[in-house]
Order: structure tokens, then sequence, then C-alpha cells
């Protein structure tokens, strides 16, 4: 596995009802804890003559949260892709909970940018979309998690963005995923509403301790959400950074905005 240049920040001790990076939290305070390790081994993917991912590796012990950072082109949604096992590396490997991945993950679970509901169905038969035996009431306590129990039987159409997207995060959790992959999810709403899923998205982490990998162009979410940013340049890892910084996190926090430009730095 190739080198990868990571740079740790100095831990302290979180002050009394914080968390810090990757502190799983007490007896009491989480549900199952579903997340397994990630491996990016060597990844190479090319598309004809044009080289997407360069000997991209990564390792990601179960239950982290970590946030990939990099300019437009260079490869993420590509990596998104081979995760899930929707595509093939050209050379490398990705092995989840040690099996390397070669078809579709049912313990991967992806969340896009667009909630990609159905019109004609109902929030709770989007949220149960699979129509497992007791789908209704799994389907249920999803919404439930995500707060729109209230909204089971409304049609997606008379929702708003924050709350469609709010119903995606449901139909992924009732997949009790082992790995979760957000691509650039909050991107289209707006600052109040995405503020409000960064909350609920960190409540669900903590409570599930789904491994997640988020794609993002937007430092200040990445330093916000994960225990770890990677920067990714030229179709590798070239920077990565421990988030040693107690939750919930404030962006206005000195700590963070100053992490937030080291890491513009180096996209």
């Amino acid at each position: 596995m190739s080198a990868i240049l990571r740079k740790i920040e100095p831990s302290s001790a979180a002050p009394a009802g914080e968390v810090r990076s990757g502190q799983v939290p007490q007896s009491g305070e989480t549900d199952e804890l579903l997340g397994q390790p990630l491996v990016l081994d060597d990844l190479h993917r090319s598309f004809g003559a044009r080289k997407v991912l360069q000997g991209l590796s990564l390792d990601i012990p179960a239950r982290q949260f970590v946030a990939v950072v990099g300019r437009s082109g260079v490869g993420k949604s590509t990596l998104m892709r081979l995760i899930v096992g929707l595509d093939q590396p050209t050379a490398g490997r990705v092995l989840i909970d040690g099996a390397p991945v070669t078809g579709l993950q049912k313990a991967v679970r992806l969340l896009f940018q667009d909630a990609r509901l159905l019109p004609w169905q109902s929030v709770l038969s989007n949220v149960g979309i699979a129509r497992m035996p007791g789908w209704k009431e799994t389907a249920r306590a999803a919404l439930r998690d995500v707060g729109l129990e209230d909204r089971q039987n409304d049609w997606p159409a008379v929702l708003s963005g924050g709350q469609r997207q709010r119903v995606a995060l449901a139909r992924v959790l009732v997949g009790h995923p082992a790995v979760l992959l957000l691509d650039e999810p909050f991107g289209a709403l707006d600052a109040l509403t995405r503020s409000d899923m960064h909350a609920l998205l960190e409540r669900l982490w903590l409570r599930h301790r789904f491994t997640t990998l988020l794609i993002t162009h937007d430092v200040a979410e990445a330093v916000a959400l994960a225990d770890r940013v990677v920067v990714v340049r030229d179709g590798r890892v070239t920077y990565d950074v421990t988030v040693d910084l107690p939750r919930p996190r404030r962006r206005v926090d000195p700590s963070a905005v100053a992490l937030q430009s080291k890491i513009l730095e180096q996209v």
C-alpha cells in the first residue's frame, strides 16, 4: 500500500458533555454499532487514456467518519462507485471488513445530493421500498430517527428540500449500512437547512456508528462532521489530517477555522 502523508493534530481531553473525534459514545448513548473497516489499496482507474485514480490508498477503521475533499474531476465520484461495487478498479483493491469488493455490496449505502424519491409513492413507501417482512414498522422507525414520522403518509411533492433529503437518509438507514457513502448530500440545501442536516447526521452517526465516507467541496462541512479529512489530488491522497475537535463543533471556532485554512492550502 502506498505511503500516505498524514498529519495528526495534538489531542486533549474533551470537556464534559462533548465527544472527541473518533471517540465511541459510552454505554447507553448508542444503539447497535454497525461500522466495518474500509481499505482502499493502491487503487487505479483509467477510462481509455485518461487516468482518474493513480495509486489512491486509504485505511479507514470501523466506525470512523472520513471526509474527502478535492477539486472537480479528481476522481471522488469514481471512488464512490468502486466502493459500492458499481465499477471495478483497473488495478488495486477495495476491501470491506477484510473482504475484496467484487460486486454490489449490501452492507454499503449511498446517499446522493438528489433525494431521488419516487413521486407516486408515499413517504413511508419510499423509505420501505424494499418491502421486506415487517417493512412498515422498520420504515416508521427510520422516519422517527430523522424526525418525520408524522409525514409518513405525505407525497414527496409537498415536502421541502431538506425534508426530502431526510426521507432519503431514512431510506438509507433501513438498510442498516456498515459503510455509508455520502456524495455531496447537502450541496443543494440552503445554509440553515444544511446546518440542521449536519446536526441530524452527526446524531445518527454517533448512535449507529456506521463507517462513513463523505465527499464534499465544502471544507467547513468536512471539518464540522469528520474525524479525518483527506485531500485527493492527481488521483491519490496527498494530505490526511485528524480533526481532533470536540463535538458538537462550531464553524466559527478558531481551531476549526485554522484547520480549514490548512486544508484549503492543500486542495
